[in-house]
């Protein structure tokens, strides 16, 4: 699957998580999202794409960055 279309996607899904008043638990749901519903190869293209690329060049939400970085598992 093409990159933009995984953070479009990614995106999507954090902004539903992002409402939550628990922040680091917002974090932590939109990552278990991922991992839920995302395909191996999605996972692993998505945290490529955030190992590889510096958050303030990142077509990513923060918020969606950070959960990736710091929840999401391969």
């Amino acid at each position: 699957m093409e990159t933009k279309n995984l953070i479009r996607m990614a995106n999507d899904i954090g902004s539903f998580f992002i409402s939550y008043p628990d922040k680091e638990q917002a974090k932590k749901d939109t990552a278990r999202h991922i991992q839920k519903f995302w395909g191996r190869d999605m996972r692993k293209q998505i945290k490529e794409y955030v190992s590889d690329t510096p958050k303030k060049n990142s077509q990513l939400n923060p918020f969606v960055f950070n959960a990736i970085s710091k929840y999401l598992n391969d």
